[in-house]
């Protein structure tokens, strides 16, 4: 399945790990192993309790990816 295009004529939004993970179907252990890996955009911390994936950076992770087969 394609990740859909990056629409650069709306404003980015901010993501809770919910969210990101219903974009992605990766479960939060996954996220957080590719994160501390530096395969996984890491989230920007908004307050000292609060982080959030900016939309464009986990769309971009996802047009990133290699398509199957692809070596």
């Amino acid at each position: 399945m394609n990740a859909p295009a990056i629409d650069h004529t709306r404003a980015d939004r901010f993501l809770k790990l919910k969210d990101v993970m219903a974009r992605t179907s990766l479960g939060s252990s996954t996220i957080y192993r590719r994160m501390k890996a530096g395969t996984f955009p890491k989230p920007k911390q908004l307050s000292e309790a609060c982080v959030r994936w900016r939309e464009s950076d986990i769309d971009k992770w996802m047009n990133d990816l290699p398509s199957a087969g692809a070596a």
